[in-house]
């Protein structure tokens, strides 16, 4: 790895160091730093992870610790084992055996430990653990959504180096099902700053999206539970009710959308990764214009461009709108709401005038926002980048 000296117009070569000549441990370092920024074990636009509890040790009839537990946007429970220099050879034999122990863990279990992670390490985080991770995930509650269900824990190894028993035993447990990852950290010096490199080694990243595209394929042709099943045949048979009454509307934005399962139902508004959102919750029933373009800069962006029209939009949709940035995430949300009574389908033709109501002006307020928009994030992606100044002192 280089560093480029922009005065000279060189690279600078970065030395390559091990964290123990460096005084880096593994507990107080290394878990540290990938506990407060776990998206460094993501590669971009894949599934983000919570942490949910450090140095866990949990586990009935045994003093063993893993070093950190998180959960990803499926509900997946993730084993994260820390190795710093070297992965050794029982790395792979301890991350299973952890992720053996927490395959039995409920979802009352998983919100438990939750909330005392929340409560030691995150003090500032007022809220309860459920509605934490329920945010997380992107539900209105978690009364329905599946945690921790069987095999589909996953485990992934961080370490300087691997070894090639480790590297050969994950590669062949990624064949079962099973979400094995290598992730190699490499910490570079150059004077007195330190550098550390992490990328996924084992899979590579165009095997992986093969094989869990395997998995994802064999996971919807199992059954689901009877409760699930039935409440997405409640949710498809509302949006059949709600795209014939939106058909038979002025409103032409889901002309070509057919009826989802989901609590969600999307419409593009004109621009790529913007759209329009119809929620039926248990919560509440809910109208927003989502921003979700790959690039947090292009998100908020969006958001604030809007922003500064906030009064225009409001007057004109005749209600204030909620207006959320959703900091930490890459994802922005305008909303409107009123709260869910029941889902019983008495409740129906109430639920479905208000959404088209709602709707209509809510697009009225937006679309003449949405031309100009799509041409100011055209112009900033377009636009090249300021050069920097030289730096002096490294002259």
């Amino acid at each position: 790895m280089y560093k480029v000296d922009r005065p000279s117009n060189s690279l600078q070569s970065l030395q390559e160091v091990s964290f123990s000549s460096l005084g880096f441990t593994e507990r107080y370092h290394l878990q540290e730093w990938l506990a407060k920024n776990p998206q460094s074990l993501t590669r971009e636009n894949e599934d983000e992870l919570l942490i949910i509890q450090k140095e866990f040790a949990g586990f009935d009839d045994t003093k063993e610790r893993l070093d950190l537990l998180a959960i990803d946007k499926k509900g997946n429970l993730v084993i994260i084992e820390n190795k710093l220099d070297d992965s050794g050879r029982d790395v792979v034999w301890q991350a299973l055996k952890y992720a053996g122990y927490c395959a039995n863990l409920r979802k009352d279990q998983i919100l438990e430990i939750f909330q005392l992670y929340l409560d030691k390490d995150e003090p500032e985080e007022t809220r309860p653990a459920a509605e934490v991770m329920a945010e997380f995930l992107e539900y209105e509650s978690l009364d329905e959504v599946l945690i921790n269900q069987i095999r589909t824990q996953r485990v992934m190894m961080v370490a300087a180096n691997f070894r090639k028993e480790v590297t050969n035993t994950a590669l062949w447990l990624m064949q079962f099902g099973i979400r094995a990852q290598c992730f190699k950290v490499t910490p570079y010096r150059f004077n007195d700053d330190v550098f550390v490199d992490i990328r996924q080694v084992i899979p590579t990243p165009e095997a992986e999206s093969y094989m869990i595209g395997m998995a994802q394929k064999e996971a919807e042709e199992q059954s689901t539970s009877g409760e699930l099943k039935n409440r997405h045949h409640i949710r498809k048979a509302f949006w059949i009710k709600m795209l014939e009454r939106l058909k038979a509307s002025p409103c032409n934005l889901y002309n070509n959308i057919s009826p989802s399962t989901d609590h969600w139902l999307s419409a593009g508004s004109g621009i790529s990764a913007l759209s329009y959102n119809l929620i039926f919750s248990r919560k509440e029933t809910r109208v927003e214009f989502w921003i979700a373009k790959a690039s947090a800069e292009s998100n908020t962006f969006a958001f604030n461009w809007l922003y500064e029209r906030k009064e225009i939009i409001e007057n004109t949709f005749g209600h204030a709108l909620k207006w959320e940035p959703l900091p930490g995430k890459k994802s922005c949300r305008i909303s409107f709401a009123t709260p869910a009574t029941s889902l019983d389908e008495a409740n129906w033709p109430v639920m479905v005038d208000w959404l088209l109501t709602t709707l209509t002006a809510f697009e009225k307020a937006i679309d003449p926002f949405i031309a100009p928009l799509n041409m100011a994030l055209k112009e900033v992606s377009n636009a090249p980048e300021e050069a920097e100044e030289p730096d002096t002192e490294e002259a």
